[in-house]
């Protein structure tokens, strides 16, 4: 059950960022709004979301040295994925790829790791089935 709670979330998002880059134009989908950023922002506060979330799933989904590990680990994993995303924007037409977004990319998974490691309210919430497990 932990590894569907912490990582689930993980996989959905990864699928997202997947789904997204296997647009040819996702301007067309996307709201007018988010034409007043720069793509390079837009990396960074997507992948800021996917540091977070894999920042979360080592720190409380795992034990170990994989939890003292968590914000170094979870910079790595979105960056690796990052890596595989601008790979695949290779291979769908009207996309490329971009080293530059792929700094963007990890930029941001860095950011959301650290913030979310800093938050003070880290702990996930006890449910009743954790009550009396050592965390």
């Amino acid at each position: 059950m932990t590894f569907f709670r912490y990582w689930a979330p993980v996989c959905g998002y990864a699928g997202l960022i997947f789904y997204l880059s296997a647009q040819s134009h996702p301007e067309q989908d996307l709201p007018l709004f988010i034409d007043l950023f720069s793509d390079r922002v837009l990396h960074a506060v997507e992948y800021a979301g996917l540091g977070g979330l894999c920042y979360r799933a080592f720190r409380w989904g795992t034990n170990g040295v994989w939890r003292e590990r968590a914000v170094p680990l979870a910079i790595l994993l979105a960056a690796l994925y990052g890596v595989s995303d601008e790979l695949h924007q290779w291979f769908v037409p009207f996309r490329d790829a971009s080293w530059q977004d792929w700094l963007a990319d990890t930029v941001g998974a860095s950011l959301g790791a650290i913030i979310l490691a800093r938050l003070p309210t880290q702990r996930p919430l006890s449910s009743a089935a954790d009550m009396g497990r050592p965390r």
